[in-house]
């Protein structure tokens, strides 16, 4: 059970959480592929896509550009073909386009009427600059990889963003819709974590590695945890 009133600050991952990110891999994926005459399903993408994305950011640090780069050459690889230049380049610069859920932007705002709101997020600070505008609220903190130099799961990018918010951890909650990438992390270093498990076409996993955890709660998008946070009890 969570007590909402002991949390001065919400943190956030972006990708997944607060924009539906599947939708715009998807769209991306399916164009290079179509361009190379492959055709597989969604959800096999999704796997696929998280699979070669956790791989990626393993190990020494690249930036997210890179990454996205060579999630799509894995795909090349996996399936058969050699991407083009411009192909790999595709998925990066498609982000700008990706959107919020219908409810992101009036959910924070709600939000950002009782806590503080910060960012973590696995993406370079440029590529969340381009997406900012479209969530509608200002956040006290926007902490990216690109500041860690490290991606979650790793510890590194959430203490750094614990130093930044300047309150303990234990007045922070984390919300993610990846339990590999936001929850387990973030309980492990004290935070309570509400797991957004977002409709996907890879129900319960998304475009992410699978992985086993337990979060503090489990809501199914943004309006329902801030109409959980705004009630007088304990959810």
């Amino acid at each position: 059970m969570l007590d909402f009133s002991r949390f001065e600050i919400l943190t956030f991952d972006c990708y997944g959480t607060l924009i539906n990110w599947e939708e715009g891999i998807l769209r991306c994926v399916h164009r290079i592929l179509s361009a190379h005459g492959k055709d597989i399903d969604d959800a096999r993408i999704l796997q696929l896509y998280g699979d070669f994305e956790a791989s990626s950011e393993q190990g020494e640090y690249y930036c997210y550009r890179e990454v996205l780069h060579s999630v799509v050459r894995q795909f090349g690889k996996q399936l058969g073909f050699t991407p083009t230049d411009q192909e790999g380049r595709s998925l990066a610069e498609s982000l700008k386009e990706w959107k919020p859920w219908p409810d992101t932007v009036e959910a924070l705002r709600e939000l950002q009427n009782r806590f503080r709101l910060s960012i973590i997020s696995n993406v370079d600070d440029d590529l969340f600059a381009a997406t900012r505008p479209q969530l509608g609220v200002e956040f006290s903190q926007i902490i990216t990889a690109q500041q860690a130099q490290a991606y979650k799961p790793s510890l590194k990018i959430f203490e750094l963003a614990l130093g930044r918010v300047g309150v303990p951890a234990n007045r922070v909650l984390h919300v993610g819709q990846s339990l590999y990438h936001d929850v387990i992390p973030a309980q492990s270093l004290g935070l309570a974590a509400v797991w957004v498990n977002r409709p996907s076409a890879r129900r319960g996993v998304g475009a992410v590695k699978v992985a086993e955890g337990r979060p503090d709660l489990q809501v199914h998008g943004l309006a329902e945890l801030a109409e959980a946070c705004i009630q007088p009890r304990i959810v």
